[in-house]
């Protein structure tokens, strides 16, 4: 993994504690430079409120708020990043494209950025801005759900979760996903999730135990053939159903610090038909997106 420079989107008044923590603990591990960098979007205001000779003020106002926004930027998170090489950048226009454009400028190894928070940056739970970098960037892209406080113990990877959808990019996303787990010496878990196995009717639902079966027993080759491949021998989860609630399942039962996910370029880190989306919103842990080339192996 290369991952020389971190970029790091911070929002201010209350940057996600959570993601500054493992933001250290990866910069810390990699040896890496973190890329601190806080966008200050347009000055927008309702249309009409400005009358005829306010283009100062408003001017003014904007320049207030950047000067703000420099000060704020220059003197955080110096203690959480102790010993870490730090460069701080602002800057200004649309979030979301100032983040992807740092990122390919600085030839960052990856993004780590949070689900949400309290200001410009993140409005909404994985919001536009978010969806924006997600699907331009070209590098990993590390997200974390947000958190205010500080966490009560030490950030650490000792188990590595990685999604398998038997798509033409799961040789490359096991592989990738292995590199992690042995870069931190963690265990490695595949987790496959069919469609559903039960049967709807007017006695509620059952499982179906031949179509059970067949799709499983699929599933099962499918992923024992993609090991053989790889040359990658991990536990294995199969399960059905919702894929968010099933991906859930298995990071509580294997107790993950990180779930990984792969996807082709051409669909950015939301996936062909934007299934990162509601992986990455809705995990309760933090998702390692990573685009993968088309299998060569």
């Amino acid at each position: 993994m290369d991952v020389n420079k971190i970029l790091l989107p911070v929002d201010f008044p209350s940057p996600s504690a959570g993601m500054i923590h493992q933001a250290a603990f990866l910069a810390r591990h990699f040896h890496s430079e973190i890329i601190l960098l806080h966008v200050v979007p347009p000055l927008n205001y309702p249309a009409g409120t400005l009358e005829s000779g306010h283009e100062i003020a408003a001017r003014d106002l904007h320049a207030a708020i950047i000067e703000q926004a420099q000060k704020e930027l220059d003197e955080s998170l110096r203690s959480e990043f102790d010993g870490i090489a730090v460069k701080r950048l602002l800057r200004r226009g649309d979030p979301a494209n100032e983040i992807a454009r740092t990122a390919r400028e600085e030839k960052v190894g990856l993004i780590v950025m949070s689900t949400h928070g309290h200001g410009a940056l993140y409005r909404l739970l994985l919001g536009s801005v978010a969806t924006k970098v997600l699907h331009d960037s070209d590098c990993p892209v590390w997200v974390t759900a947000h958190v205010e406080q500080a966490p009560a113990s030490e950030f650490g990877l000792h188990n590595v979760l990685c999604a398998v959808d038997l798509s033409s990019h799961s040789p490359t996303t096991v592989s990738q996903a292995a590199l992690v787990a042995a870069e931190f010496g963690a265990r490695l878990t595949l987790v496959h999730v069919t469609s559903s196995v039960e049967t709807f009717g007017p006695g509620g639902t059952a499982v179906d135990p031949v179509w059970k079966e067949e799709i499983v027993g699929f599933a099962e080759k499918e992923i024992a053939r993609l090991q053989q491949e790889t040359g990658i021998h991990a536990e294995v989860i199969i399960d059905s159903g919702n894929v968010h609630e099933a991906l859930n399942r298995a990071a509580a039962n294997t107790k993950a610090d990180v779930l990984v996910i792969g996807h082709l370029p051409s669909g950015g880190h939301l996936g062909e038909n934007g299934s990162g989306y509601g992986i990455i919103r809705q995990s309760p842990i933090p998702v390692l997106s990573l685009l993968c080339p088309l299998n060569r192996i």
